[in-house]
């Protein structure tokens, strides 16, 4: 008699995580783009500063705002991904019920500060619309930067409402089982 089969994992190509890394696709075509442009940026400085003892003007302010859509982009990305930081000594602890409901607690509370954010940042852009502001180093309109802040906040806060509901669909079984295979 031919011994049972062992039980089969559950797969990481299942119909939820593929469908989470096909909507991921976005965020990181953006990351690696925006990456990609920094270092062309920076690259581009460094060697006309090499050959002339000049500097590009706009460079910087222009990393500066790279920089600024990477990190809120890859926020969304880690928010997506249940990959953001959290206190290990609570987040690991008790039971899984409590350790699940942490998690729905840190995704709702993302969610409602970058929401914040987005709603008081769109009375930021249009200030800088409505007062005609000029950024300081090429001077363009100040909004073309600032227009950025309430999108990428609201795209945070989407990603941490996905996650909540996803924590709130599991149950503590499924939880664990999650944080078993990332463990792996």
């Amino acid at each position: 008699m031919a011994a049972a089969p062992p039980p089969v994992p559950i797969p990481s190509d299942s119909p939820a995580t593929t469908g989470l890394q096909r909507s991921l696709r976005l965020e990181d075509w953006v990351t690696v783009i925006t990456m990609a442009l920094l270092a062309c940026i920076t690259f581009a400085n460094v060697l006309v500063r090499y050959f002339t003892d000049a500097s590009f003007a706009w460079t910087e302010e222009i990393s500066v705002f790279l920089m600024i859509v990477l990190a809120m982009v890859g926020g969304a990305s880690a928010m997506a991904r249940d990959a953001h930081i959290r206190i290990e000594f609570f987040a690991e602890s008790g039971s899984a019920a409590r350790r699940r409901r942490l998690a729905q607690l840190g995704a709702a509370l993302v969610a409602l500060l970058f929401a914040f954010i987005a709603v008081i940042s769109v009375r930021l852009v249009w200030d800088d619309y409505r007062y005609e502001e000029t950024s300081p180093g090429i001077g363009v309109p100040q909004w073309w930067y600032s227009v950025w802040l309430p999108i990428l906040s609201a795209l945070i806060a989407a990603r941490a409402v996905g996650l909540y509901r996803r924590r709130s669909r599991q149950s503590d079984a499924e939880y664990l089982a999650r944080d078993e295979r990332s463990e792996a």
